[in-house]
């Protein structure tokens, strides 16, 4: 039978005692980085007494899930499977999705505990008044996929959660800031660690305030649904999107329905 089991975001004392009874049973590990959880066991036991089984430990990962899958079909029927991520809920922007997906097609009995999760905790934390949100975890790195993606976040009606790292978050507060200075967000840094720190301010202040900061550690971004009475975002705010013309192009092609050819062709104009 395969269990997918949360670890901690943070701070090892979030570990359940259900958690470490199963992980005393496992006899395969499917993990994301087998060096993390190998560590994660060592500390369990170091710290709770936790008793380390003689089990095996296998990476499952973005790059090599599927290959794994013909590898471990048959101990996924025989033996007690561990799926855990790196850290918090596992499948949830993780590669333990296929993992699920294969279960289900193939009748297979699965089970998911309860646990830690960064992005139950950052909403929680945000004092947002909505029960309703949305989760996009990691936008894209660059371009018009990037843009595109901030723009129907900054557009809805529902909060939106995002995860940054700690050398874009700069970036993302400067974009948020061309398109809406004064949306309010939600930072959560470093959640249940030792440095752990919360900001919820319009997205201008959070920029002066922490554009001079040196920016480390992990980061949970809430945005502020957008409010009727706030201006909606239209062109102009793409125009101010720090992007090359090509990406920029495909992106008021999007919006406008205009060719990509002639979004460009508009925009060298003007240059």
């Amino acid at each position: 039978m395969l269990t997918f089991i949360p670890t901690p975001i943070g701070n090892p004392q979030d570990i359940t005692l259900r958690a470490m009874r199963l992980f005393e049973e496992a006899e395969l590990f499917l993990c994301e980085d087998t060096r993390e959880t190998k560590r994660l066991m060592r500390l369990l036991q170091e710290r709770y007494g936790m008793l380390v089984p003689e089990a095996e430990y296998l990476s499952f990962n973005e790059h090599n899930g599927l290959q794994r899958l013909d590898e471990v079909s048959q101990r996924l029927k025989d033996q007690k499977v561990i799926y855990v991520s790196d850290a918090g809920m596992p499948v949830i922007s993780d590669p333990g999705q296929v993992l699920v997906a294969y279960c289900q097609e193939m009748d297979l009995v699965y089970d998911v505990l309860p646990g830690a999760s960064a992005v139950v905790t950052a909403y929680a934390a945000s004092g947002f008044e909505a029960g309703e949100f949305l989760f996009y975890g990691f936008l894209p790195h660059k371009g018009s996929e990037r843009a595109t993606a901030l723009s129907e976040a900054l557009n809805s009606n529902y909060n939106t959660i995002l995860y940054e790292s700690p050398h874009r978050l700069i970036k993302l507060l400067k974009e948020i800031v061309a398109m809406d200075p004064e949306r309010v967000l939600f930072l959560g840094k470093e959640l249940t660690k030792k440095f752990q720190t919360y900001y919820k301010k319009p997205a201008n202040e959070l920029l002066n305030l922490l554009k001079e900061v040196h920016i480390r550690g992990e980061w949970v971004v809430v945005v502020q649904g957008y409010k009727s009475e706030r201006k909606a975002l239209y062109l102009e705010d793409i125009m101010l999107l720090d992007l090359a013309p090509k990406p920029k192009a495909k992106l008021l092609a999007k919006v406008t329905g205009e060719s990509v050819k002639n979004c460009y062709e508009k925009l060298i104009t003007k240059r």
